[in-house]
């Protein structure tokens, strides 16, 4: 099971949205659920946050590797072919988040990095607001 929170995911699929006909591939990252008010055992991973899908762009052009983005635990990829299932050209991560036209949550569907379709359950909660602190 994929748990993810209703605002990531609505995000995601506006930003994909906003997007077509290009493709988007967002590096995603989980909180534990320990951190958020639900249900599931604390230790639980649960994708909350993303980066943007632009960050990094220009480091990457010119040293051919991504120093912009944190190591992430997931990815999501619009595909507005239409088409649903992982494809060989997504940059594959453990879970794999693909989204289709009309973008809508009927239209979001979770894979493992083999191809395997893995059941996706949206939770209605807010993770808690991320602060930067200010150097000592």
């Amino acid at each position: 099971m994929v748990y993810a929170t209703a605002g990531l995911v609505d995000a995601l699929l506006d930003i994909a949205e906003s997007r077509d006909p290009q493709e988007v591939t967002v590096a995603l990252a989980t909180r534990p659920a320990g951190e958020i008010d639900c249900d599931l055992p604390a230790e639980t991973p649960v994708y909350t946050d993303f980066y943007l899908p632009d960050t990094g762009r220009s480091v990457r052009a010119v040293f051919g590797m991504d120093l912009g983005t944190p190591g992430s635990q997931g990815r999501f990829v619009s595909h507005p072919s239409g088409d649903p299932k992982l494809s060989r050209t997504d940059d594959l991560h453990e879970v794999v988040l693909v989204a289709v036209p009309p973008y809508d949550r009927d239209s979001l569907r979770a894979f493992d990095r083999s191809g395997r379709r893995l059941d996706l359950q949206i939770l209605d909660v807010e993770p808690p607001e991320a602060t930067l602190e200010e150097p000592p």
